[in-house]
């Protein structure tokens, strides 16, 4: 592609330079964007800038030519997942969609599959002009997902999460006896690329700082039924934190123990066994409060 110009709007104003960029070039790896950033070969109104930049309304941003990636063409939404994002929907309004995501489904498209909840929300939903995430959920967690339904919008969820005026909480089953008294995780969190591409996060000094309140809500025969509220909200945080501390959440094919995961599976337990079941927060003078069923893991639940 040719290098291209593009005058950000009052719409587009606000968000940092290199989130720009990857809605810009569609299929070009973060780190290639980064990549071209720290080379100068980004430029707005003809200086340089850094990744964390925020663009302001008549900014002259130059692009530069970059090979994207050709992604499979999306011929139609599986039945299943098109029943799952008109079925699913906790809340809607004017400005955001709350869906109560099912495990298993990864909330953005990759070289595995080419699309995900976002994408194919956004061919279910040709109604709506814009619609983007305003956090992630892992693959293999279920619960509360939150969209934004305007630049705007997006920019006021990203602001109440960055300071700690959303409130996000978890229920998670772990091994072991969870301490009442362990109420607070606070352990910084690096993540880093295994063999194979593979992400994994670790504790580590040089991460970032990450807080995790725990509570417990019941103890069974060789697990604990927990809930976990945010603080931060680093990638895979829950999950590192309660391994850390000798608890790894049952079904945690990563951080998890395996031989306990095995045992677990005689329960009918086969995923990851974490659930973001509520979101708390105000936006536009809106008072928001949503909580998303779990499902299958209640029926398991009961029967543990």
């Amino acid at each position: 592609m040719p290098v291209t110009f593009k005058t950000i709007s009052a719409a587009e104003a606000g968000q940092r330079i290199d989130n720009f960029l990857l809605t810009q070039l569609k299929g070009v790896p973060k780190s290639h964007i980064y990549r071209v950033i720290r080379k100068g070969e980004v430029r707005v109104n003809k200086k340089r800038i850094k990744p964390e930049y925020k663009l302001q309304a008549n900014d002259d941003v130059r692009i530069p030519p970059v090979r994207v990636a050709e992604r499979p063409t999306i011929q139609a939404v599986p039945d299943s997942l098109r029943t799952c994002l008109t079925t699913q929907i906790l809340l809607e309004d004017e400005h955001c969609i709350i869906m109560n995501k099912p495990a298993g489904i990864a909330v953005h498209g990759g070289s595995e599959q080419p699309f995900g909840i976002i994408e194919a929300f956004r061919i279910v939903r040709e109604d709506l002009p814009f619609v983007e995430l305003a956090h992630r959920l892992d693959r293999d967690t279920s619960g509360c997902l939150l969209m934004a339904k305007s630049r705007a919008a997006l920019r006021e969820l990203h602001s109440l999460i960055r300071k700690g005026q959303m409130e996000k909480r978890y229920d998670a089953l772990v091994k072991g006896r969870w301490p009442r008294n362990l109420n607070r995780v606070d352990l910084p969190l690096l993540p880093y690329q295994r063999v194979a591409g593979e992400q994994k996060v670790i504790v580590s000094e040089e991460g970032k700082s990450a807080r995790t309140h725990f509570k417990v809500i019941k103890n069974l025969s060789e697990t604990t039924w927990i809930e976990a509220k945010l603080d931060t909200g680093r990638m895979h945080q829950i999950r590192v934190h309660c391994s850390e501390k000798g608890y790894p959440i049952v079904g945690d094919l990563k951080y998890g123990d395996r031989s306990f995961n095995k045992e677990m599976r005689r329960n009918d337990i086969k995923r990851l066994f974490l659930h973001a079941k509520s979101l708390k927060f105000r936006l536009m003078d809106q008072d928001y409060a949503v909580f998303a069923p779990m499902g299958d893991l209640e029926n398991t639940l009961r029967e543990l």
